[in-house]
């Protein structure tokens, strides 16, 4: 008989600062999803990603960004194959090459930060508003390079378009019904992936540092932006339900299976999160950052 899971065990949901315990976790997942299921390819995608954030990638230095950090992939990764899971279990039945697919778009959503050995000026943070697409030629030129299917370069194309917020993806041709499907499994996972770090409060710091290296959103200061953060979750919230088909909510179907109940974990430490963030914009701003503790994240800050 299943057991409702500790605090801890749901606070270690979404701590996923290790590329090997993230591996064996997914690992798990689709071995009981798909038993037959070939990870050889993904795994070395993932292998390939791990390195190209360490600098071990040839040609490019190591990723330095400190909000779209390794764990930030991590975090998208291990949220899309959760979120497979329950809509796999609930009736939205994937294929192999689905699973592999929609694994590999979690893996190289954010990979346009990285830059070419030579290129190292900035943190990658000047790439915000064309990583994007700058991810889509990397992805396309691995492809070429690694001898992959060329049938994935069309679909994952589309899939990642899905984690670019300035993107309604309600205006995108997608090739069919089904890319549409997993483009929104990527842009859900991206977005709930990183809302649901318990640590998600804190590096907001370090985001307001990427925007404000990437000329986004001309927030004032980083106050600014924290107090911001409320709206910008509501945004979140209705590009999740309209958008994105509300298939967050599949997630139930995970815990279900695999920890016998219906609580939907990531919504409830989005939601932690976001009241935290409340309480401590409530205050003035010289208090902010004596409530922001966790992971020694204002210490990492210049200045």
């Amino acid at each position: 008989m299943k057991t409702t899971p500790t605090p801890a065990a749901i606070s270690a949901l979404f701590i996923n600062d290790n590329p090997a315990q993230v591996w064996s976790k997914a690992v798990e997942i689709i071995r009981r999803l798909s038993p037959e299921f070939d990870l050889s390819l993904v795994q070395s995608i993932f292998d390939d990603v791990i390195r190209l954030f360490r600098g071990e990638y040839p040609g490019y230095c190591e990723i330095r960004m400190l909000y779209h950090d390794l764990q930030h992939t991590l975090d998208a990764f291990l949220c899309a194959v959760r979120l497979m899971y329950g809509l796999h279990t609930s009736g939205t039945r994937l294929t192999d090459d689905e699973l592999t697919i929609i694994m590999m778009a979690a893996l190289m959503h954010d990979i346009g930060y990285a830059q070419l050995k030579g290129e190292e000026s900035g943190t990658g943070a000047q790439y915000t508003l064309t990583h994007v697409k700058r991810g889509i030629e990397f992805m396309q030129q691995y492809i070429i390079e690694k001898h992959l299917p060329a049938s994935y370069a069309i679909p994952l194309k589309y899939i990642i378009l899905c984690t670019n917020p300035a993107i309604n993806i309600t205006e995108i041709q997608f090739p069919d019904e089904r890319t549409r499907l997993l483009g929104q499994i990527i842009g859900t996972a991206d977005l709930v992936g990183q809302m649901a770090d318990r640590n998600y409060p804190e590096k907001l710091l370090f985001l307001y540092l990427e925007f404000e290296e990437g000329h986004v959103g001309n927030y004032q200061n980083v106050h600014v932006l924290l107090r911001n953060t409320q709206a910008f979750y509501k945004v979140n919230q209705l590009r999740l339900d309209e958008q994105f088909d509300n298939i967050n909510r599949k997630l139930s179907f995970y815990f279900r299976d695999w920890y016998g109940t219906e609580n939907n974990y990531y919504q409830e430490s989005i939601e932690k999160n976001i009241a935290y963030l409340a309480k401590v914009t409530a205050f003035d701003d010289t208090a902010h950052f004596s409530m922001l503790k966790r992971a020694g994240i204002v210490k990492r800050l210049p200045g």
